[in-house]
């Protein structure tokens, strides 16, 4: 890196917030996407960790005179190269804007960009309130988690990200700063701009800060585990729970998978019958109502299944089941080479996990198959087989791709595009629609310097 914008930045955020040392920030340089998959970073870079939305817009400005690629950055949980600076230039860090204010009046959350989830979570809760949704690592930061308009488990009951959003503070890649929305719920003065940037990835504007709603703590929660001795009759319940109550969440796993990530947690996966588990989660305002609803619940599944249901009532058993599930990924990352997050109709969640089933059949493949059954959020892991690279990875995802598309999905449903599904977006789409995005990003961003190579292609 050239001295002349070191000491820039220096000068902007000072000395102690600035590493040109590639050694000193590796941790900079990748995210939690598969390494065979997973972006080559750039060698030639600078670290920056701006401690408020001048310092950003200063650092943007400053980027944008002299055409520097600019990386945000934030708590580095993706799993598509989101965040993996791939060209020489600055790595903005948005970790030391921390701070939350709580509305408790008008149930918001006022967060700067690198409050953690589990900060956000935690900041509510202290407050009375609650921030529902679990859109993924708890270490990830809230401006991560917009820019790439997470999902989670919880999307049936709560929405993505998107669906939290009350207003943003963001800067444009030239340093100017705009606020959009704000601490209402209603709003329709212009195009929604802020609609645009939520799920942008970091491509059209750097998130600074944003208002998030936030809801009334449930007064009792309760987490149901339904063993079936295979896939068709856990799934089969899927779309009769949804007919009859509104869980907060509805999961589908192997118990050879969540036995597998216990075992890395050395914690204990409470249900040893069954091949496939359905993991429902029940939130409502008493216990009398989340019992009534459990009951509901229980009953339809008990029609398609021979086994008990495991009732978890207490906060650590349901905490350690969520942790359990949340860590699956984890427990098979060191022997996947990549993972996909196709999402299809719930009705069609059966037929697309049976072709995947006979593509792995017929290719000799071993496919992890889990996901959030209740929103038709497919997580499939292409494990690693000897003797096979690239082409490999890229046929299984091809076909994998076909067979979501052709059931009426999407081929990411909350990882997002990144820098790895590039490639794939133009075929998804019509070329107006595809001319479409590219002039949006040309008219935020004329110099491509934010992010570039991510979300659409450069």
């Amino acid at each position: 890196m050239e001295r002349f914008v070191v000491e820039e930045l220096e000068k902007i955020v000072g000395k102690a917030f600035v590493v040109t040392n590639i050694e000193q920030m590796q941790n900079y340089l990748m995210d939690e996407s598969p390494l065979s998959v997973r972006p080559k970073p750039a060698n030639d870079l600078a670290l920056v960790r701006p401690a408020n939305t001048l310092q950003v817009s200063s650092v943007l400005r400053f980027a944008s005179n002299h055409k520097l690629a600019i990386f945000p950055r934030g708590g580095g949980t993706g799993l598509v190269g989101g965040a993996v600076p791939t060209r020489n230039g600055i790595i903005l860090s948005m970790e030391r804007m921390n701070g939350i204010e709580i509305d408790e009046a008008n149930l918001l959350a006022i967060s700067e960009a690198g409050v953690t989830l589990g900060g956000l979570a935690n900041a509510a809760e202290e407050a009375g309130l609650a921030f529902p949704p679990h859109p993924g690592d708890e270490n990830a930061q809230v401006g991560g988690l917009v820019a790439t308009n997470a999902g989670g488990s919880r999307a049936v009951r709560h929405g993505v990200m998107r669906n939290q959003v009350r207003g943003m503070e963001v800067v444009l890649p030239n340093g100017e700063i705009l606020n959009l929305g704000g601490r209402v719920h209603k709003n329709n003065v212009g195009y929604d701009v802020m609609q645009l940037i939520i799920g942008s990835e970091g491509t059209l504007a750097v998130i600074t800060q944003v208002i998030l709603r936030l809801y009334p703590q449930p007064g009792a929660t309760m987490t149901l585990i339904v063993p079936y001795n295979n896939r068709h009759d856990a799934l089969a319940s899927v779309p009769k729970i949804l007919h009859s109550s509104t869980p907060l969440a509805v999961e589908y796993v192997e118990r050879e998978l969540v036995e597998r990530s216990a075992k890395r947690l050395n914690a204990n996966w409470p249900v040893k019958t069954g091949k496939s588990h359905l993991v429902v989660m029940m939130a409502e305002p008493n216990r009398d109502q989340v019992l009534t609803e459990s009951l509901k619940v229980a009953k339809i599944c008990q029609e398609n299944t021979t086994y008990e249901t495991f009732v978890a009532e207490s906060k650590s058993d349901q905490d350690n089941i969520l942790r359990i599930r949340s860590n699956i990924y984890f427990a098979l990352k060191s022997e996947t080479m990549d993972l996909l997050d196709i999402t299809v109709p719930t009705a069609e969640l059966e037929k697309v996990m049976e072709a995947i089933e006979n593509i792995a059949t017929s290719r000799g493949a071993l496919l992890q198959v889990f996901g959030h059954a209740a929103d038709g959020n497919l997580h499939v892991h292409i494990m690693k087989k000897e003797g096979e690279g690239t082409k490999y990875v890229e046929d299984l995802r091809d076909e994998i791709y076909a067979i979501a598309t052709r059931a009426g999905g999407v081929i990411t449903g909350e990882h997002g595009i990144g820098k790895i599904r590039t490639k794939k977006l133009e075929s998804l789409m019509t070329r107006k629609e595809f001319e479409l995005m590219k002039n949006i990003k040309k008219i935020f961003d004329p110099d491509g310097i934010l992010n570039p190579e991510t979300k659409i292609p450069a």
